[in-house]
């Protein structure tokens, strides 16, 4: 368990979080005596990552719209990335599964990796507290926001432009419609034309993201 521990670290205070939170149901079960799994463990665990990557996102994207968030979020969250996170601070041999679990490669089964992921948020969220569960967590989201294009943060103007080219002489123009607000809390809306024709509309705290969103609504409306 230190060896773990170095891994994350972080140093439990009650080590008896860190085993429940790796010990897999199968295990529980084989014993003779009944033992705590981490099942309880992985429900805390996932509401304690899915507040602190929305609150990380919510002011890390603050003109990145509800429907963008809820997409980026899952991207983090999703069992292809716990999985991945898991193995990056190699839990699976710290797993306690039953035979049949560890004869079938239980331990690199992305589902199990993931539940022991969330468990184990869920252990040092208990033994230590939101700060220290958020700094484990961040640990994790942090890199993976900055070394792919997240879900939902596409170049809409980019992409509305290069369908628009393939009819030579049609224009794309942005107009702005509207400024309102104080000086550091400013709304802007935009409208995207083509022609003469208004094919999207958007609205952000700059005028480049209320662009984004014009093209967005622009390209949903020709059904991209």
């Amino acid at each position: 368990m230190l060896e773990l521990q170095k891994e994350i670290g972080y140093e439990f205070k009650d080590i008896s979080l860190l085993n429940t939170a790796l010990t897999h149901s199968s295990y529980a079960n084989e014993l003779k005596h009944k033992s705590a799994c981490n099942e309880r463990l992985e429900f805390l665990g996932d509401a304690v990552l899915s507040i602190v990557v929305s609150d990380y996102i919510f002011n890390l994207k603050p003109a990145l719209p509800e429907g963008d968030l809820t997409k980026l979020r899952a991207s983090l969250v999703c069992e292809e990335s716990l999985s991945r996170y898991a193995k990056m601070i190699h839990m699976g041999k710290y797993l306690m599964l039953s035979k049949g679990e560890r004869n079938t490669n239980g331990a690199e089964r992305p589902s199990i990796l993931c539940d022991a992921f969330e468990a184990l948020i869920a252990a040092i969220y208990l033994d230590g507290g939101m700060e220290a569960a958020k700094k484990h967590i961040l640990r994790f989201v942090v890199p993976d926001i900055k070394s792919k294009k997240p879900v939902g943060m596409q170049d809409y103007k980019t992409s509305l432009q290069e369908i628009v080219q393939k009819n030579p002489g049609e224009q794309l123009t942005y107009v702005l419609v509207s400024e309102s607000g104080p000086d550091h809390n400013k709304h802007f809306v935009v409208e995207v034309h083509l022609n003469s024709n208004v094919i999207g509309r958007g609205g952000g705290k700059s005028k480049k993201s209320a662009e984004q969103q014009a093209a967005r609504e622009a390209l949903e409306l020709m059904g991209y």
